[in-house]
């Protein structure tokens, strides 16, 4: 991840980072293989930044972090 302002969330700190996020939270789910989750991750970045400050953007690798994207049901990627 480039942008500072993209966290890395985990199954761990999905609940304090998105559930209980002062701020709108944009959760992009990805994974090392995935062609198109590169495709865009310059685009998720990019957001990040611009939005700085008024939205939260994070990614959750979906191989090593698997509870929260079983619970919402995120069946494919990206």
């Amino acid at each position: 991840m480039a942008s500072t302002n993209v966290k890395e969330i985990t199954d761990a700190n999905f609940e304090s980072e998105v559930l209980k996020s002062d701020l709108p939270t944009l959760v992009d789910f990805w994974a090392v293989w995935c062609g198109p989750c590169k495709q865009i991750a310059p685009m998720v970045e990019a957001l990040a930044d611009q939005y700085a400050g008024k939205l939260k953007v994070g990614k959750l690798d979906v191989d090593h972090h698997q509870i929260y994207a079983q619970q919402l049901r995120v069946t494919s990627i990206p």
